[in-house]
């Protein structure tokens, strides 16, 4: 690529760059967020199914992540080692690790379908799907037709990026996008006059996910930087080694999301049945369900967040490249303000408004303990949503300054230490109240520390290599 075909990224204004580059990576994070969330929705609404299936889709959600872990590690992967090879006229590196790149997706999405279906009791069981025999039942149900379409699930996801490399960035928002709105389409059909309950959303969400895998096949066969061929779909080691290296940051974070929630809900089963109303089996399930719609809403703020800050890498990357520091420095007050504001709007709507989020999820259909729980649930455990939203900007900045690994460690270390020694420890001293405290309390520990990267990453900012106006 030529070098200064980009020059803009140094010369346009940072705030109109930001707009540019953000608003396409946020969409596309809102729209990926939308199937669990509007399966949820319509199933919550679905008075034969209400909480019972809302815990199932709870319990469920996290083993879809373990899937786009291994998907988007796949993809950004050869996404980013694609790039390098286009820019350095390397075709042939280029087509070849795309076709290893299909390959390594379709046998370990196979793999992974086939460990979901035969673990499919004991799976379900370490994500608190048997906390009532309701629940499981819905769980089991809704995972046997959601694990079937975890192949094109993951082709989709594990394509998209690869779709981004070729330089069709709006074909891959559209393919995502058609199979979405397929989601939203079906499911009401499904879950209300068919009556097909957790059956039909699932197949609503696999009729989705097999739209976008049909479209994205239908790219690669007319790819316009890279033409694929026989010779693609070879097992090339070394490429596979090279690209699966740069993926490795994207499948550690979703996977410690994976880990973090199974502390959560595993947690969520062991004290809401010490508790004196949720112990009770008819209202066992609804701490559970609670939880998913808060981390539902926190999913769609958190999307927003990370699309603005993804949508900084390539500008960031160009300006440090370019000597541009103080380009990258204001960028980087841009996108904390920024993030800034997107947290505290998203912590008003849930100061404020919880009763009318949770009657988006069925609560008119629930008992009083249900919204009372629900009410507390948002307004504690979402308190810190500024620092949260803060926290993964400047995660995220880290890796567009070249310093992944610093990024990776600290991400980790908000949902591996802080995110599974704060839900187990703080039950104990305050029963399902302390699962509820235990969030807030990670975000600001990792802002302490987030803070601290933050000031060093000013100061290295700091130095006035060139002056032109930004």
């Amino acid at each position: 690529m030529n070098q200064k075909s980009n020059n803009f990224l140094e010369t346009e204004k940072i705030g109109k760059l930001m707009k540019k580059y953000s608003i396409p990576c946020i969409i596309s994070l809102l729209v990926a967020a939308l199937y669990n969330i509007v399966d949820q929705i319509f199933i919550a609404n679905a008075d034969y199914l209400g909480s019972y299936g809302n815990a199932a889709n709870t319990v469920v959600f996290p083993l879809t992540v373990v899937a786009l872990a291994i998907a988007v590690m796949i993809g950004d992967g050869c996404c980013a080692f694609v790039s390098i090879c286009l820019g350095a006229n390397k075709s042939e590196d280029a087509h070849k690790s795309i076709g290893n790149a299909i390959l390594l997706c379709v046998i370990s999405s196979v793999i992974l379908t086939a460990v979901y279906l035969i673990f499919m009791e004991p799976i379900l069981t370490l994500f608190g799907g048997k906390v009532n025999e309701e629940t499981y039942a819905c769980a089991r149900e809704y995972f046997f037709w959601i694990a079937l379409g975890v192949p094109f699930y993951m082709f989709g996801q594990a394509v998209n990026p690869i779709i981004r490399s070729d330089g069709s960035p709006k074909f891959a928002m559209l393919a995502t996008v058609s199979g979405a709105v397929a989601n939203i389409i079906l499911d009401p059909i499904l879950i209300y006059p068919m009556r097909m309950g957790m059956k039909g959303a699932a197949i609503a969400t696999v009729m989705g996910q097999i739209l976008t895998a049909v479209l994205s096949i239908w790219y690669l066969c007319h790819m316009k930087a890279v033409k694929l061929n026989r010779r693609s779909f070879g097992i090339w080691g070394k490429l596979m080694k090279q690209f699966l290296t740069l993926g490795i940051t994207s499948f550690l974070s979703q996977i410690s999301l994976v880990i973090s929630m199974a502390a959560v809900q595993n947690m969520c089963t062991k004290y809401g049945a010490m508790d004196e109303v949720f112990g009770q089996p008819e209202f066992a399930q609804i701490p559970l369900a609670v939880l998913g719609i808060v981390m539902k809403f926190f999913q769609i703020a958190i999307s927003i967040a990370v699309g603005m800050a993804a949508g900084c890498i390539p500008i960031a990357g160009y300006n440090i490249g370019a000597n541009r520091k103080d380009r990258a420095k204001t960028l980087f007050s841009y996108l904390l303000i920024a993030e800034a504001v997107v947290g505290t709007v998203a912590l008003l709507i849930v100061e404020f408004f919880p009763n009318q989020l949770i009657g988006i999820f069925g609560a008119q259909n629930e008992s009083a303990y249900y919204t009372a729980f629900a009410v507390k649930s948002f307004r504690i455990y979402l308190c810190m949503m500024i620092l949260a939203t803060v926290n993964k900007g400047t995660f995220i900045y880290l890796q567009a300054l070249g310093k992944a690994l610093e990024s990776t460690i600290i991400s980790l270390t908000r949902e591996i230490v802080f995110g599974v020694a704060f839900p187990i420890i703080l039950p104990i001293f305050f029963g399902l109240d302390g699962l509820l405290y235990s969030f807030p309390a990670a975000d600001i520990l990792t802002f302490l520390i987030a803070g601290f990267i933050i000031r060093r990453m000013f100061r290295g900012l700091s130095q006035k290599e060139n002056t032109a106006a930004i």
